[in-house]
């Protein structure tokens, strides 16, 4: 059963904790929906100023909405397309201050003001994105995308 705790110390002492317990809600579980689908929860409930959290899964030459957290979401976002998209393509992680001046920005939710999107890489191969949107401009640094792409490094090994 997974109790919520309390995220004290500093910002990395509060990702090193949501980085154990990403792994002991998904050890021993295979299951690839149950196990993004947990990852979005946990990342919902430790991540402050952000209303939508979520992944979007490879499906040929597309991304497709997979778990999250948050208000309906677009369905599907081809590579090359909006962050997300854009990612996937790239396989490079996007921390966009102002989603608005991103060319070709898809906007699901009008009321996201900036995004990070994380490639999810295994063996070699794009099997989606994980998207964090955010109501603020200028949500997330340097910090934040270093911590959340361990955190994917960790989710890829129970995918």
């Amino acid at each position: 059963m997974f109790k919520v705790q309390s995220y004290d110390g500093n910002r990395q002492d509060q990702y090193n904790l949501l980085n154990k317990q990403l792994v002991a809600l998904l050890e021993g579980e295979s299951n690839q929906i149950a196990n993004l689908s947990n990852a979005a929860a946990l990342l919902n409930q430790f991540l402050d100023r952000i209303n939508w959290v979520g992944f979007y899964l490879t499906e040929e030459n597309e991304l497709v909405l997979g778990p999250f957290q948050g208000l309906p979401a677009c369905v599907r976002i081809p590579f090359g397309k909006g962050v997300c998209g854009t990612s996937a393509s790239q396989m490079k992680t996007f921390r966009i201050e102002d989603v608005h001046a991103f060319p070709g920005h898809i906007a699901c939710d009008a009321a996201s003001q900036s995004e990070m999107v994380i490639p999810l890489i295994k063996d070699g191969k794009v099997i989606g994105v994980l998207d964090i949107d955010s109501p603020e401009k200028n949500r997330f640094d340097e910090v934040d995308q270093e911590n959340l792409e361990t955190f994917v490094k960790e989710l890829i090994r129970f995918l």
